[in-house]
């Protein structure tokens, strides 16, 4: 919430910066010309993805917030997503905001956009190498310190043997989670790799994994549509298993909150999309650098018992 209340800073910010000049006297804004912006959001969710929903959600509200054009688009297959960015560049879009989770699929297409004069902006994935394809920030969190976190709490819980349930073939991020998760857990982590397209075959995997191996202790989703299907693997199964996820949803936060699901850790999908415009506009606007070369963190923030029903409200309205 700290997050959000500094994104509204933000957005004041921008919005004062249109309304006068540095010599107190109303202008256009900052640039003095032009501020009908057109910006290209383009990422790697498949459709139906309740995160994705939540970017393209805060990508859209900062459109509406600061009067600029926000054209939302998505590909799961790094090509397709590569044809995007190369159709943004040849529209001559005035910034390009890109989710890497296939960062050597995208390296052509992102330093071709660089090389055009169009400044882009990483989110959620690519935090490794956002700065050699010459992007101006990247915003998310550190796969590798949340995953460390993950890890310590579910140590914390006593689990010692816990699949990692992994939604998306080839994301290097999703990857990074288990691996870190492993590093502080001390026990066995096992990858899952699953169909996050389809919930029926992601809940029949887990229960599965969870028949074959009764000592399995802990399921770790990195999703949140993908947690409420592990409760259901968990009870077909008739497993004591406790299930834990990264990212939130209503149901998640309904689930914490009836002991199904032990925590969620919410890398604020809203504020990814939402600041992710927001750098392009004041880039744009002022020649601001939000981030000074360096990412800037959107989370983990840790939604557990004790604070979702503080967090449900926001859950509700689909910004959490």
């Amino acid at each position: 919430m700290k997050t959000l209340r500094l994104v509204g800073l933000v957005a004041a910010a921008g919005l004062a910066l249109t309304a006068c000049s540095g010599t107190g006297q109303d202008d256009d804004g900052a640039s003095g010309n032009k501020k009908d912006f057109t910006y290209a959001v383009i990422t790697h969710s498949s459709s139906g993805d309740a995160f994705w929903d939540r970017v393209k959600s805060g990508a859209e509200q900062a459109g509406d917030d600061y009067g600029v054009t926000v054209q939302y688009d998505s590909d799961p297959d790094p090509a397709g997503q590569s044809q995007k960015i190369d159709g943004a560049v040849a529209d001559k879009v005035d910034g390009i905001v890109v989710s890497m989770a296939n960062p050597d699929g995208l390296e052509t297409s992102i330093k071709a956009a660089v090389a055009a004069g169009i400044p882009v902006v990483t989110i959620n994935s690519g935090v490794d190498r956002f700065q050699e394809f010459g992007a101006i920030t990247h915003i998310g969190q550190s796969e590798t310190i949340a995953g460390q976190a993950v890890g310590q709490r579910l140590k914390d819980e006593g689990l010692s043997n816990v699949i990692c349930v992994i939604q998306e073939a080839g994301n290097v991020g999703l990857e990074e989670r288990c691996k870190a998760v492993g590093g502080t857990l001390g026990g066995k982590v096992e990858n899952l790799q699953v169909d996050g397209t389809d919930d029926a075959a992601v809940q029949a995997s887990i229960t599965s994994k969870l028949q074959a191996d009764s000592s399995i202790d802990g399921v770790l989703t990195l999703g949140g549509q993908y947690a409420i299907d592990a409760v259901g693997a968990v009870e077909q199964a008739g497993s004591k298993a406790k299930v834990a996820t990264f990212d939130l949803s209503e149901d998640v936060i309904t689930n914490i909150q009836d002991g199904k699901i032990l925590f969620a850790v919410d890398q604020q999908p809203y504020v990814q999309g939402y600041l992710g415009v927001t750098t392009m506009y004041l880039k744009d606007l002022n020649g601001n650098d939000v981030g000074g070369g360096q990412p800037v963190n959107s989370g983990p923030a840790f939604v557990t018992q004790e604070n979702a029903d503080d967090v449900l409200e926001y859950a509700k309205n689909g910004t959490r």
